[in-house]
């Protein structure tokens, strides 16, 4: 091998072990600066009830270590409750605080967090989580470790709070139409839920949340869907749409995902839904100047579309309250868990009805 390809190899090898080493001292570093985290928080010794999805890998012994924890910070006082097919979050929640819990801490993913807060909004009572999910979106969009359990756990049984806002759905042509079902992240009718309630599970576990993308493929040249929408804005305007177009509608309460931002400009503590209306056209060239949309807003944290995007749109509008009425019913997600189709939706908002134990207090 000649003397410059030598050279050449061994100053690649010697960079990819420069690159190594200074990851491996970030995750060090990292590592200290939550444990000096965790050893400043103040514990709260109040009554702790723990809901916990069952189905999540490493329940049982997570659950155990939670015990453990809870112990050697002098927490005794400390209930568990299982989700079931039959009792979500919610009901579980409500037994908590039936029974005294002053704090109950969902350990599962966004949708055993967005059930337990489904039961805690407008009460006096604080929401812990412990994120164990696939994706995990508002524990990240609220700064909630989502790879260190007992990080999270320091969050969870310790002072400090946020007043959050929480997101309704109500299905107005199910059975039971006054029946609001909450949201934290984002709720959606169309595209997004058909892909939601096409992803395989066993993909999900091994790829995670990319399966979403896997099943989205299936569903690029489904039909668009057409609604009239009634929607009032942040100034309290209303705003009406008789003959909509659209791939997907969305709702959202927080709007960043792992690696990209959906909705740049949405706050969960600010009274207000991001609505976003999305359409395409043109076949996969739409879709891919949709995906440069995303991207481009992204990069830039604004709800704007690319100066160079064609066939596609995404119309942006921050409210409290809109109402869709589809020519054919279509399906609808809430966090990731769809509801069901339907024709006639409602989406509104509470402001700041929920209280959750995040690591930064609110200053407010």
């Amino acid at each position: 091998m000649p003397t410059s390809a030598i050279i050449a190899l061994s100053a690649c090898v010697a960079l990819i072990i420069i690159l190594v080493v200074i990851v491996f001292l970030l995750r060090d570093a990292k590592r200290r600066k939550r444990t000096r985290y965790e050893a400043q928080r103040n514990d709260d010794q109040v009554q702790y009830a723990f809901v916990i999805n069952p189905s999540k890998p490493r329940a049982e012994e997570l659950r155990q270590h939670i015990i453990e924890y809870c112990s050697a910070k002098g927490i005794d006082d400390v209930h568990f409750s299982e989700t079931t097919l039959e009792k979500d979050g919610s009901e579980c929640a409500r037994e908590a605080l039936d029974a005294g819990a002053e704090v109950v801490v969902a350990v599962g993913g966004d949708g055993t967090v967005r059930t337990v807060a489904s039961a805690l909004a407008a009460t006096d009572h604080a929401m812990g989580i412990i994120p164990i999910g696939t994706g995990n979106l508002f524990a990240r969009n609220v700064g909630i470790p989502v790879d260190d359990v007992d990080a999270a756990l320091a969050v969870a049984t310790s002072h400090g709070s946020r007043q959050i806002d929480m997101g309704r759905v109500a299905l107005l042509d199910a059975d039971e139409p006054d029946h609001k079902h909450g949201f934290l992240i984002i709720a959606g009718i169309g595209f997004d839920a058909l892909m939601i309630d096409d992803t395989d599970p066993t993909l999900k576990k091994n790829i995670s949340w990319l399966a979403y993308f896997v099943s989205g493929v299936k569903h690029l040249f489904a039909p668009k869907f057409k609604a009239s929408l009634s929607l009032t804005d942040s100034e309290g305007n209303d705003h009406s749409v008789s003959d909509l177009s659209f791939r997907t509608f969305m709702a959202g309460n927080c709007g960043e995902i792992p690696g990209f931002s959906l909705m740049p400009e949405a706050s969960f503590d600010d009274g207000l839904l991001d609505f976003e209306i999305i359409d395409t056209s043109g076949g996969l060239i739409g879709w891919a100047n949709l995906f440069g949309d995303v991207v481009h807003q992204t990069i830039t944290g604004k709800a704007k579309q690319s100066p160079l995007s064609t066939n596609s749109t995404i119309e942006q509008m921050q409210g409290p309250k809109a109402e869709l009425r589809l020519e054919k019913p279509a399906l609808a997600q809430v966090d990731g868990d769809v509801l069901g189709e339907t024709r006639h939706i409602a989406i509104t908002i509470e402001a700041r009805a929920l209280c959750v134990r995040v690591p930064e207090a609110d200053s407010r």
